[in-house]
């Protein structure tokens, strides 16, 4: 059940038809069955997986506040986490971790005969899973109480609108609105529609139509591309995963201020970064902060010497990437973050450009970075990773295909870059929403257009689905 489908928008106005006459404990427990349906429309079976994930982590989670021994608030953390990543392990790592192993045994010549297990994986799993950790972990730290309701503590898991492709939230800011009662605020409905709007603009318009574009570059025969096409494949990527999943997030927070529910800010126009802490301030926020709570700073994050720092980086990235796939290239483009930041923390200031054209000049040349690091999270291996990139630096002819893909670049984005370098002088997401209101009907009435006029050609789903 996608966000831009038509089954998604009949089930929630249904939902929401009912949500508004009940009192609180119906609404969450409402909630809660909206929640396992939704999962269970992408599979069913997977239900009694993230049943099992909601009553470890509760159980862990009262056992460690009930107890005053250390000794068992560790052992209670510990199963909390083995059973946690465990079963994210098995299900998302199994065969990358077999596969990996027979290549290694077989390069070492030694005979060695691996089964091997086709296991689906269970959409959303990695997001629900350090959702669940960070609530135990919290409760560990002492920083919240365990909940004694399961049935919300349930939803805390479940809470369909970001369940599968986040952002990840934390307890001690959706707890409280899941346990507490919901009342209509003034400004939920008009912020809510600009979010699912945005949402629809970068996921349906953006995301899809460079989509098309993009896939049809990395799923091109050897030979019969130009680097200029890769070039464009690269660029449309980059459009493509930012509007595929900052549109998720923004349709995921929309959808949950019409219910009463703040969720965080997951994207803060990404591609304006000058530099490797201020992109991941703006992109995936809700990871990268996870990572850093969680990752980083018990790791001593940037309180040790020097080398144990770029130690901690290079760490927490590569975890990082291995959270985003099973495999290899997505390991590689999180280590290329990690050199990245690395890299920008050992030349300190200067790397810094003075002036306003500085700062547009850091700004292109970090995200020409960021492509670099797209194209081994695309690509399907490091040989096609490898010839795309020395395409693009060998071979430079034009072809009709990659005028087309500049064009289709400027179209689609060109207005949205526009768009995010005007809220980014004004320091605020919620600029559009301030001006009048013949301006905002101006920019949803060329949403609506756009949508209209230009569908993609092909029904995208969400990229972070597989994640």
């Amino acid at each position: 059940m996608l966000f831009n489908s038509y089954l998604f928008w009949i089930f929630f106005v249904l939902l929401w038809a009912v949500y508004r006459v009940l009192p609180h404990r119906g609404q969450n427990l409402l909630l809660l069955a909206a929640s396992y349906y939704f999962y269970s429309c992408w599979d069913w079976r997977f239900l009694p997986l993230i049943m099992t994930t909601t009553l470890v982590n509760y159980f862990t989670a009262i056992g460690i506040e009930n107890s005053d021994k250390a000794t068992r608030h560790r052992w209670l953390l510990g199963f909390s986490a083995a059973v946690s990543l465990g079963l994210l392990a098995f299900f998302k790592y199994w065969g990358f971790f077999t596969e990996s192993a027979y290549e290694l045994m077989t390069l070492l010549g030694i005979p060695v005969q691996m089964s091997t297990l086709n296991i689906i994986l269970p959409v959303g799993i990695s997001f629900y899973t350090f959702q669940t950790m960070s609530y135990t972990i919290d409760v560990y730290r002492g920083q919240i109480k365990a909940s004694r309701s399961l049935v919300n503590f349930a939803l805390y898991v479940a809470y369909f609108p970001q369940l599968v492709a986040g952002p990840i939230e934390r307890s001690v800011s959706l707890m409280p609105q899941i346990e507490n009662p919901r009342s209509r605020r003034r400004g939920d409905f008009a912020e809510g529609l600009y979010l699912v709007m945005l949402g629809l603009f970068l996921k349906v318009v953006v995301g899809d139509n460079l989509g098309f574009i993009a896939d049809g570059v990395f799923m091109a025969e050897p030979g019969t591309i130009t680097g200029t096409d890769a070039l464009v494949g690269v660029y449309c990527f980059a459009f493509q995963i930012y509007g595929d999943f900052a549109g998720y997030s923004s349709i995921a927070r929309g959808v949950s201020k019409w219910l009463g529910i703040d969720l965080m800010t997951n994207f803060r126009m990404p591609y304006l970064a000058r530099n490797p802490s201020d992109f991941w301030q703006r992109w995936h926020i809700s990871l990268s902060s996870w990572l850093r709570d969680y990752l980083y700073i018990p790791l001593g994050g940037n309180r040790v010497s020097a080398g144990k720092v770029y130690r901690n980086l290079m760490i927490t990235m590569l975890l990082g990437g291995l959270w985003h796939g099973a495999g290899w290239t997505f390991i590689v483009w999180g280590g290329l973050h990690g050199l990245i930041l690395c890299g920008y923390r050992a030349l300190g200031d200067r790397f810094t450009l003075p002036g306003r054209w500085g700062r547009t000049l850091a700004t292109v040349f970090f995200f020409h970075l960021i492509c670099l690091t797209w194209l081994f999270f695309r690509a399907d291996s490091f040989a096609q990773a490898w010839q795309m990139l020395s395409l693009i630096f060998t071979d430079q002819g034009l072809s009709e295909l990659s005028r087309y893909g500049f064009g289709m670049i400027a179209f689609f984005c060109l207005p949205l870059m526009v768009y995010e370098i005007w809220l980014d002088k004004a320091h605020s997401l919620r600029r559009l929403e301030l001006v009048h209101w013949g301006w905002r009907s101006a920019v949803y009435c060329y949403i609506v257009f756009m949508i209209i006029v230009f569908p993609p050609p092909v029904f995208g789903q969400f990229i972070y689905f597989q994640f």
